[in-house]
């Protein structure tokens, strides 16, 4: 599809919205019901030509069926009013993209007038795919629906491209998952996940601290804190956000569960918090490389 005026003159709308609004979810609805009309789940909920050995369709009350076993407190069929919660949306998205695939005509049955069906699980689920996210880009939705079938939120525009390509290669394996599990919990769309997220970056923060120096978490600090920056001015910089960050992991219930832990409830406080501590970890680590 060729790309709408708008955004050529003025651009996409950015896309940092986790609520997903009636006219989306409406949207929504249509792709799924043309698919169903189009007899795009004939592959894994087929419908038999009445003189069998041949699929002719889908079958629509199979498919609702175990949709509506797997997500649960969804009413059949899906109407554009009555707009489920995000979550519930965005497992409807999965389910659709799993079990889709492209209907390919072949013989005429000229009795029941209609074709016998072969499908392409690959080429279904490109359209699909497509279609979802052109929705969700349209309307500055922050979730993409990716070709392994996971959906994930895109973080601030401005750490996107960071966090897509970020590959950690520190020597330490222990490390190396610490930081690859923040990353990928981040970018996952339920807030308790991004909020354990943050538990493994501080805990990645505190394995940074004894690389140099096993236990000795303050010589470390101070070593590698001079590898990053020489300038005096910068160097105090980075040892008071240093120091802080580690008081908000101490203070804050981010790697400690006792009562007196301050809570983080709000989702922008979580990207908050997990941007500020990523660009540090990355700006030490990549001088620690260098």
């Amino acid at each position: 599809m060729a790309q709408y005026f708008s955004d050529r003159e003025v651009g996409a709308p950015p896309r940092i919205s986790e609520e997903i609004s009636a006219s989306v979810w409406g949207a929504l609805v249509g792709v799924v019901k043309s698919e169903l009309n189009q007899n795009s789940f004939g592959l894994d909920f087929p419908s038999e030509c009445p003189d069998g050995g041949a699929v002719d369709g889908n079958d629509w009350d199979n498919f609702s069926l175990l949709l509506r076993g797997e997500i649960r407190g969804l009413s059949w069929p899906l109407e554009s009013d009555s707009v489920p919660d995000k979550y519930a949306i965005l497992d409807i998205v999965q389910f659709c993209f799993q079990h889709i695939a492209e209907p390919q005509q072949g013989y005429y049955h000229s009795f029941y007038r209609h074709h016998h069906l072969t499908f392409e699980r690959e080429a279904g689920k490109i359209r699909f795919r497509q279609s979802v996210n052109r929705i969700f880009g349209r309307n500055g939705i922050a979730f993409d629906l990716r070709e392994s079938g996971d959906i994930v939120r895109l973080a601030n525009p401005a750490l996107q491209p960071i966090l897509a390509a970020a590959v950690f290669r520190t020597g330490d394996s222990t490390l190396d998952t610490l930081l690859e599990d923040s990353r990928r919990k981040f970018l996952d769309p339920s807030p308790t996940v991004r909020r354990d997220a943050l538990e493994k970056l501080w805990d990645a923060w505190e394995r940074i601290k004894t690389i140099e120096s096993g236990e000795d978490k303050k010589q470390t600090t101070k070593i590698i804190l001079d590898t990053a920056a020489s300038e005096p001015m910068f160097r105090e910089l980075l040892e008071i956000d240093a120091r802080e960050l580690t008081r908000i992991g101490n203070k804050f219930r981010i790697r400690h569960s006792e009562t007196d832990k301050v809570e983080i409830h709000e989702a922008m406080q979580v990207d908050y918090l997990f941007q500020r501590m990523f660009a540090i970890v990355m700006l030490l680590l990549s001088c620690h490389r260098s």
